[in-house]
């Protein structure tokens, strides 16, 4: 018992760390505030397959609509190919917003910063150069290192705008927009001279520039783990811990699995565009079909156990009330209104349902019968109607084996909160009878 009240505190002390560490929560709020631009972006990969495809689309029996084509291919490279941008000026903003600086422009320095530490210039047909930025730098494949300058220079900003003696002070009749500019102009300098030599001497001394060092060493070894059966498993698998103890495992994890997730729908679309097969099975679709279907650890199986075998009046009321939601993968009402966190009896369930539900999903997706996604979908949408949309017919057919799946192994436990239900029952029933007989014994004798 000392032992299990160990790990929870153990479990509970990292979620409060998580939950705390500015950088992580910056990280975690930025691509929550950019998942609708992702979302857009991926309906562009769709639009143009079910619409302008000349082989696949509308546009085989009405071919003016191939003319939309270009237009939905900019839905996708205006956010999904230029997703680093924006997370860098988020989680710039976000540090600013705690560190109490100027927001927009630490968001607009870091971008800066980070423009010049990467390579500005594309190679020519015929070898020669021009300025610019490839897609790479822009797109999935800069994320990490954008982060990463995205949190190193905004502290670096943030602290040189509370030096008095480097601001520029400006006369009291100036207005403060203007006296702004001012105040950190020096700053500015400083931190962009900064990200400028960086970048430089890293690419003197290494032979290649720190953009292609990180993604190299560092962002690929994570996306790779994150998509293998067993990494993708075990991540699943530290989410549920933190639920059991009635955490938000989701968003703990978030700083860390977001990139990734965003990573890996943007190399899948690019892979589509290209005309291979996508192969990075883990994308935010992945992830509310098969891993959280109905709600992390599997709600909804919870509820169909609960409708199907529990002579609990009290949690076949909560199940109809919290039905309708958990379809649409909102299962809070369930979660907490059973409760199924902080409850010995569901807590096996609540942590193995979810990373059983992920292998089905991932060994389906190695034997090639559920093709990895190019579309990704919002929260909200219905069960079975959301693969549809991500994953064509395979992924309803996936979903349901999961959910079934799920739904026996919710069984058992629904069948012991039957038993543990009577016993209450008839404790209840015992401890009133001995009242009863404790206040007839009274009456006898005349006991006041």
């Amino acid at each position: 018992m000392a032992k299990s009240h160990k790990f929870e505190d153990a479990i509970l002390i990292v979620a409060e760390k998580v939950d705390d560490n500015k950088y992580l929560a910056s990280i975690k709020n930025a691509f929550t505030t950019f998942l609708p631009f992702v979302i857009v972006g991926s309906l562009g990969s769709l639009l143009n397959n079910l619409i302008s495809s000349p082989t696949s689309g509308l546009a085989q029996w009405i071919p003016s609509l191939t003319a939309l084509g270009p237009a939905f291919t900019l839905l996708n490279y205006c956010t999904m190919s230029f997703m680093t941008v924006p997370i860098i000026f988020l989680v710039a903003t976000n540090l600013a917003r705690r560190d109490k600086v100027p927001e927009h422009i630490t968001g607009i320095v870091c971008i800066a910063a980070y423009i010049s530490m990467v390579p500005n210039v594309i190679p020519g047909p015929d070898g020669t150069t021009v300025s610019g930025l490839v897609t790479g730098i822009l797109g999935a494949q800069g994320l990490f290192i954008g982060m990463i300058s995205a949190v190193v220079y905004s502290q670096l900003f943030g602290k040189l705008t509370k030096i008095d003696r480097i601001k520029i002070k400006m006369p009291d009749s100036v207005p403060p927009a203007i006296a702004t500019s001012f105040n950190v102009l020096l700053p500015i300098l400083i931190t962009l001279l900064c990200s400028s030599i960086f970048g430089i001497a890293f690419k003197s001394l290494t032979g290649t520039y720190v953009n292609d060092f990180i993604y190299t060493f560092l962002q690929t070894p994570l996306e790779i783990m994150f998509q293998s059966p067993v990494g993708i498993v075990l991540v699943v698998l530290i989410s549920q811990l933190f639920w059991v103890l009635g955490i938000h495992g989701g968003l703990v994890i978030s700083p860390i699995r977001n990139p990734l997730m965003a990573a890996a729908i943007a190399a899948n679309i690019a892979a589509a565009s290209s005309g291979t097969v996508p192969d990075q099975p883990v994308t935010y679709g992945f992830w509310m079909n098969f891993v959280v279907p109905g709600g992390a650890g599997c709600i909804l199986s919870l509820i169909i156990a609960i409708m199907l075998f529990s002579k609990r009046d009290d949690y076949r009321e909560v199940a109809k009330f919290g039905l309708p939601s958990t379809v649409c993968g909102i299962p809070e009402p369930v979660y907490f209104g059973l409760p199924v966190v902080l409850n010995p009896t569901f807590a096996i369930p609540l942590a193995i349902t979810s990373p059983i539900s992920t292998a089905i999903a991932m060994f389906a997706t190695n034997i090639g019968f559920l093709p990895c996604n190019t579309v990704d979908v919002p929260l909200g949408l219905p069960v079975l109607i959301s693969p549809f949309i991500s994953h064509g017919w395979q992924g309803v057919v996936v979903q349901i084996i999961c959910i079934a799946v799920t739904t026996a192994i919710w069984t058992p436990f629904v069948l012991i909160s039957n038993r543990q239900a009577k016993l209450q029952q008839a404790k209840e029933k015992e401890q009133e009878s001995a009242a009863l007989e404790e206040a007839e014994v009274d009456a006898t004798y005349g006991v006041n």
